[in-house]
């Protein structure tokens, strides 16, 4: 088992940028294959990207590609989302979720992740 803990949210203008970080505890970290999603008022939970066990493999929705990269660093049971260029449309609530998967890829399945954090809000004024 995994637990999360988001940091790095907050308010930015548009154009800004902010980075994202999220903290998992346990040994196993660098086993599970990890997530960005977002949720804004009213709709869906997203993916945003998602990046492979090793980091090698990495995937970004097209809204966000180009202005937002996901990297981990296992070592230190981290993993982080830069976003840069933020839009009005980015406003969400931001949540990373973890996952153990049979292949060394990325996943892009909402449902198949099984740990999430408890999100942090980012907030992008016009």
């Amino acid at each position: 088992q995994v637990q999360l803990v988001e940091s790095g949210g907050g308010l930015v203008q548009a154009g800004g940028s902010l980075r994202l970080s999220c903290a998992a505890s346990g040994r196993t970290f660098s086993t599970y294959a990890m997530g960005w999603f977002r949720q804004a008022p009213g709709k869906e939970r997203d993916l945003v990207a998602a990046i492979s066990r090793s980091g090698d493999s990495t995937y970004c929705a097209d809204s966000v590609k180009g202005r937002f990269t996901i990297t981990r660093g296992n070592a230190k049971n981290t993993v982080y989302l830069q976003m840069n260029s933020l839009k009005p449309e980015d406003t969400a609530v931001y949540y990373c979720a973890a996952t153990w998967p049979r292949h060394s890829d990325y996943v892009t399945e909402v449902k198949a992740y099984d740990y999430w954090g408890q999100g942090t809000q980012v907030t992008v004024s016009p």
